[in-house]
C-alpha cells in the first residue's frame, strides 16, 4: 500500500511537472506585439459603439448617392455647402477659419478649412480618389447583330476587375449626356425600386461544356460583357432602333449625342449591413469612395481654425492611372494651391512661394487596401497583411512606394495620441503590387505616406468593409487635420 502510495505521488508530481510550461506557454505575453493586437470593437468605450452604427449608417447615405465620381462630386460639393463651405472665386477669400472648395470639371473636388499659418509654413493635406472599377458605354452604345431578338449595350470595362463577377448582377445606368446645344442631362436608370436593370447573362450549366476549360480570369471577356438592354421589336423596327428610340424619347438627344456621354454601369444594389451582428457595409465602390467620406466627414466636422491649413483633395481616374485633368498626375492640386498660397501672398506672390508651400506640406495618400480573405488567406502573407476590423493600415509598400521613416513616425504619434488602433499591411512578394495617388504627390516634395482600411472582395461588385475601420480612418483625419 505505501509503495502504491508513493508511486502514485511520483506520477502526479511528474504530470504536474509535465503539464506546467503548457500552463506558463498559455499565461505568457504574445511573442509579438502584433500577436497581441485584438479587434478594433474590443477598444470601444462608453457611447462609441453607438457612435460608429451612425457614422456607418451617413456613410451608406453617402454611398447610395456617389455612385460615379460625376455623382460623388456632386454629393461632396452638396454636402460641403451644407457644412458652411462656399466656393473659392476671389482671393481675398483666403483668410484664416476660411471653408472653401474648389471645383474641377464636375468631377474632382478639393476643399480647404484655411489655417491660422501662411500655406508656406505647412498644411496637411488628404488626398484620395472618388472613382471606383466600372462598365462603360461606348460611343455606339447598342448592337443587336445576329443576338436572337435582344438589343445590347456596347461596353468597354474601366480599372481592374474580375471580369465574371459582372454577369448576372441587376445593373444600373449613371452619367451624364452632353449635347451641342448646350445642355448637360443627368442619367440615372435602374437604382429606384420601380426602374429597369440591365444584366449580362451568362450561359447556363446544360449548354456550357465548350466554355469550362476557359481559365480563371477569361471566364468571361472584355468584349463579353454586355448586358440586356431591350427585347421588344417594333412593328417595322429592329429591337436596337427600339431601345435607341425609347433613349432618344427619354432624355430629348440624337444618337450622335452619345459621343458626349460620360455612362457607367454600376451594381444596382444599395448599400446594406452584412452579417448578423451588423458589423460591416456592404456596397460596390467603398474603393475608394470610403477614403473620400472619411475626408470629407472629417474636414466638415473640424472645429475651429486649425493651426495649418486642411485639405481634402478628392481626385479622379486613379483606377486607370490617374490621367487625364481631373486625375492626380495632372496639375490639378499644384493650381489650387497656386491660388491658395496666391490669395494669402497677393502681388507678391511667386513661383518659389508655391514650391515651398508643396515642400512643407504633409500629405496622407489615403486609398483602400485588401484584407486577409477568409476563404483564401494564402493570398496574402498572414504576418504582414490587414485584418478587417483590427485598426487603420499603414501601408508599406517596399520598392520606394514607402513613407520616410521620420514621417512614419510622426503620422504613428497621431495616432496612439488619439488612441487610434493601427495596423500595417505589405502585399505578398512577387504577387500583389502597391501605390496609389500618393506617388504623383511625392514628385512635388511633399510628406507623403499611403494609409487605409482594409476590404473584403476589393474591386468587386459588393466589398466589405469594418464599421469600425470605417469611424476610426475618419477620426485619425480628424487629429490628422489638426495637428501642429
Amino acid at each position: 500500500m505505501k509503495q502504491y502510495g508513493k508511486l502514485a505521488f511520483m506520477v502526479m508530481a511528474a504530470w504536474a511537472c509535465a503539464g506546467a510550461p503548457a500552463q506558463a506557454q498559455d499565461n505568457a505575453a504574445p511573442a509579438s506585439v502584433w500577436a497581441g493586437k485584438k479587434s478594433s470593437w474590443l477598444a470601444l468605450q462608453g457611447g462609441q459603439r453607438d457612435e460608429v452604427f451612425r457614422f456607418a449608417e451617413q456613410y451608406k447615405e453617402y454611398l447610395a448617392v456617389a455612385r460615379s465620381p460625376y455623382t460623388a462630386t456632386a454629393e461632396a460639393i452638396r454636402l460641403a455647402k451644407a457644412a458652411g463651405f462656399t466656393e473659392l472665386t476671389r482671393p481675398e477669400q483666403v483668410k484664416p477659419g476660411a471653408r472653401l472648395f474648389l471645383p474641377a470639371r464636375d468631377r474632382a473636388v478639393i476643399l480647404a478649412v484655411i489655417g491660422q499659418q501662411p500655406l508656406v509654413a505647412g498644411s496637411h493635406v488628404v488626398g484620395t480618389h472618388h472613382d471606383s472599377p466600372h462598365i462603360a458605354l461606348k460611343a455606339r452604345p447598342v448592337n443587336g447583330a445576329a443576338r436572337d431578338g435582344l438589343a445590347l449595350f456596347n461596353t468597354v470595362y474601366y480599372g481592374g476587375i474580375k471580369k465574371y463577377q459582372w454577369a448576372n448582377v441587376p445593373l444600373a445606368l449613371t452619367g451624364r449626356i452632353d449635347t451641342t446645344d448646350g445642355r448637360t442631362i443627368p442619367v440615372s436608370i435602374g437604382f429606384n425600386p420601380a426602374d429597369p436593370v440591365f444584366v449580362i447573362g451568362d450561359a447556363a450549366p446544360h449548354a456550357d461544356k465548350d466554355l469550362r476549360n476557359r481559365s480563371y480570369t477569361e471566364v468571361f471577356k472584355g468584349e463579353e460583357l454586355d448586358p440586356v438592354a431591350g427585347s421588344i421589336p417594333g412593328e417595322k423596327s429592329s429591337v436596337v432602333a427600339e431601345v435607341l428610340r425609347a433613349l432618344k424619347d427619354k432624355y430629348r438627344i440624337t444618337e450622335e449625342d452619345f459621343v458626349s456621354a460620360d455612362l457607367h454601369l454600376v451594381p444596382a444594389t444599395q448599400p446594406r449591413d452584412v452579417g448578423l451582428d451588423r458589423g460591416l457595409v456592404g456596397s460596390h465602390g467603398q474603393d475608394d469612395r470610403l477614403s473620400t467620406y472619411c475626408a470629407l466627414r472629417a474636414l466638415m466636422d473640424l472645429e475651429g481654425t486649425p493651426a495649418q491649413t486642411a485639405i481634402a483633395y478628392l481626385s479622379n481616374f486613379e483606377e486607370v492611372g490617374s490621367v487625364n485633368n481631373t486625375g492626380a498626375s495632372s496639375q490639378l492640386l499644384n493650381t489650387a494651391y497656386a491660388r491658395l498660397v496666391g490669395g494669402q501672398k497677393g502681388a507678391q506672390y511667386s513661383e518659389l512661394d508655391l514650391r515651398t508651400a508643396l515642400r512643407h506640406a504633409q500629405v496622407v495618400s489615403a486609398d483602400t487596401n485588401d484584407g486577409i480573405s477568409p476563404l483564401f488567406p494564402e493570398a496574402t502573407e498572414a504576418t504582414n497583411a490587414a485584418k478587417i476590423g483590427f485598426g487603420v493600415t499603414i501601408k508599406r509598400y517596399g520598392g520606394g512606394f514607402d513613407a520616410n521613416s521620420e514621417y512614419t513616425a510622426r503620422i504613428r504619434a497621431i495616432l496612439d495620441q488619439a488612441s487610434i488602433p493601427w495596423q500595417t499591411h505589405t502585399p505578398k512578394v512577387d504577387v500583389g503590387t502597391g501605390g496609389t495617388i500618393g506617388r504623383f504627390m511625392s514628385q512635388q516634395e511633399m510628406e507623403v505616406i499611403d494609409m487605409g482600411v482594409p476590404l473584403i472582395s476589393m474591386h468587386s461588385t459588393f466589398e466589405m468593409s469594418s464599421k469600425v475601420d470605417v469611424w476610426n480612418f475618419y477620426r485619425f483625419m480628424k487629429a490628422f487635420y489638426a495637428a501642429r
